[in-house]
């Protein structure tokens, strides 16, 4: 029988499962009421995950783009920060389960759970090519491609050489591009300054795309232009090309495998298994079918944000899985829950201010879709270097990025090419704490 953790209070209690850009900016917007609040997260810490793929490339360190929750809730004193990890929700008691058997109790639940690569059926595929939802994740990437240059360097072998320099990035969405662009910069920059038994020519990142075009969510011009520059960088794109196996010596298309030593997933999401706690079928992509106040459907007291919620528009059409959605309804229902808590006021419609969708391609190298209008190219990157600012979690943060990134621009140096040497013995990743940051 789990445990019981109930506090012996009046005031209303709203349980938040997940501190992702949802959940935080949820708990943010519930700060300072007299409302008791608890956060859980399987993670002591909140992470940027739009630049992960930075952390993977050596651009950036893990600290730059995260932060320990307990300090970005620290201010609120009616906030509580549990780690942990749910896996059941009792509807009828209203409580909330975790793995270790304490149940917590809610008079509202905020279901903001986030997403995880879709292996479709082979999640096999994982330890050999990993996605980019977690810093152990980003290391791991970070680790092969490293080493990969170090052995290349000291291989007497052709063939063996492009294997360790042959890098394979499934899936055409706006990750999938972004690792590309920045592997192919990566390598060329390196091979160029650092490495001396290498030639670019050596080098392959391949991109490789199940369905016709790349950026398949944005419009076609901006697909194009992405195309062309990532090209241009050398990077070699396959279209209607599925994946048939991954293996720890590449990936397997059309039959036949191409050698690799480091291999990312970026083909697509699935939502966490929320549907599953609450019994409930899920909705397309293992989402929650939510009403226009972002409650689950039927469930007046629970609540969906972000990748966890199957969200529509006043066009109909699903909300897509982007940080600007899950913020913008999280801030919307933390203020909605106050009111509704303490004034008995009902929770209104959301609705999603569509602030562009941007994706960058490499350096100077961007798209931008704000719906009427496209931007692309110089300007584009600009400006999604100062989205990606503003939307750290705090100044300090904005602060360091920033300054790397100046000082990364002027001199193309990358600050984070460091490899545990306890990790260099062994030819498969190394656990997560065992590479340096």
């Amino acid at each position: 029988m789990m445990e019981s953790v109930e506090k012996q209070t009046k005031r209303p209690h709203v349980v938040i499962v997940g501190a992702g850009f949802g959940g935080l900016a949820c708990a943010q917007a519930l700060g300072k009421s007299e409302i008791d609040v608890t956060v859980i997260d399987r993670r002591n810490h909140n992470l940027f995950q739009p630049l992960l793929y930075q952390v993977a490339t050596a651009a950036l360190s893990p600290a730059d783009i995260s932060e320990p929750i307990r300090r970005t809730l620290g201010r609120y004193p009616n906030i509580k920060v549990v780690m942990g990890e749910v896996t059941t929700v009792d509807q009828s008691r209203r409580t909330v389960g975790l793995k270790d058997g304490v149940s917590i109790p809610y008079d509202r639940l905020v279901l903001a759970t986030g997403s995880d690569y879709n292996y479709f059926g082979h999640q096999d595929w994982q330890k050999h090519a990993p996605g980019l939802k977690s810093i152990h994740e980003a290391r791991q990437i970070r680790h092969s491609l490293l080493l990969a240059f170090e052995k290349a360097e000291r291989s007497e072998d052709e063939a063996e050489k492009r294997r360790l320099l042959t890098s394979v990035i499934i899936g055409g969405g706006p990750t999938g591009v972004e690792m590309a662009g920045a592997i192919s910069e990566l390598g060329r920059f390196m091979i160029a300054r650092d490495f001396r038994s290498l030639r670019p020519d050596q080098l392959q990142v391949l991109l490789i795309e199940a369905g016709p075009r790349i950026l398949a969510s944005f419009p076609e011009s901006l697909s194009q232009y992405a195309v062309d520059y990532l090209t241009r960088i050398g990077v070699d794109i396959r279209l209607n090309t599925p994946v048939e196996d991954v293996t720890p010596d590449g990936v397997a298309v059309g039959g036949a495998l191409i050698p690799a030593s480091c291999m990312v997933w970026g083909a697509g999401v699935k939502a966490s298994p929320a549907a599953a706690w609450l019994g409930v079928p899920p909705g397309p992509g293992g989402r929650l079918q939510v009403a226009s106040d972002l409650s689950v459907e039927g469930k007046s007291d629970i609540y969906a944000l972000g990748d966890t919620a199957l969200s529509t528009g006043d066009d109909g059409k699903p909300l897509p899985a982007l940080a600007q959605v899950a913020k913008q309804q999280g801030t919307f229902l933390g203020k909605a829950l106050k009111a509704n808590l303490l004034q008995g006021e009902p929770v209104p419609t959301f609705r999603f201010h569509n602030r562009g969708n941007t994706a960058v391609i490499g350096r100077n190298a961007a798209v931008f879709d704000f719906g009427s209008w496209q931007l692309k190219g110089r300007l584009a990157w600009l400006l999604w270097a100062i989205v990606h600012v503003y939307l750290l979690v705090n100044f300090e943060k904005r602060l360091l990025v920033s300054i790397q990134w100046i000082w990364r621009y002027a001199t193309r140096q990358r600050g984070a090419r460091i490899i545990d040497e306890n990790a260099v013995a062994v030819d498969r990743p190394a656990a997560d704490g065992q590479i340096s940051n």
